[in-house]
């Protein structure tokens, strides 16, 4: 787990004053408008205040310190700025991607370990967990309310309820 995240990447310049247009790397606009510092590296160093975002379609307009002419926006450009952790404020019952993966996903009631978290997909209202079990199989787990128990950081485990045949089912392309 890292305590800085991706937050964007500068495509190209926007206008004259500084403003650059650039590529979501978390959830977007509202998420960011409440960090009010960047930094050019995933271990925190170079601390830039982010003055400004707002969305442009499925992309970001940004604004940071020390940043306010085209020529010193063009430096900027291929970049990728993080957040720190810290500094965000998830809603109750949200989690970093990166606090989630390498997570052991346990039945809630009886223990059994199904395995662990190796990727979460986003393709609708609620993610989706791939599991990969300890034959190297993996299976894919709906986080929904329904089946999703709680989640424990500290133990660095998901606790699910799932329907019989969730995780005995191969995943296409895992059967032989």
């Amino acid at each position: 787990m890292s305590d800085f995240l991706p937050a964007f990447k500068i495509v190209t310049t926007h206008g004259v004053r500084g403003e650059m247009k650039a590529q979501p790397l978390c959830d977007g606009a509202a998420f960011l408008a409440r960090i009010k510092q960047v930094y050019t590296s995933a271990q925190g160093m170079g601390q830039t205040p982010l003055l400004g975002v707002r969305a442009q379609g499925s992309m970001l307009l940004v604004r940071l310190g020390g940043v306010d002419t085209m020529d010193a926006a063009r430096t900027r450009v291929g970049h990728t700025y993080y957040f720190a952790k810290k500094d965000a404020k998830l809603p109750e019952g949200r989690y970093f991607i990166d606090d989630l993966l390498g997570c052991a996903v346990t039945d809630a009631d009886t223990g059994t370990v199904y395995g662990t978290i190796t990727e979460i997909d986003h393709p609708a209202a609620h993610d989706v967990y791939t599991v990969r079990r300890e034959d190297g199989t993996v299976a894919l787990f709906p986080a929904v309310p329904e089946f999703l128990n709680r989640v424990d950081l500290a133990a660095h485990t998901v606790y699910v309820r799932p329907i019989p045949g969730m995780f005995d089912q191969p995943v296409n392309g895992d059967e032989e």
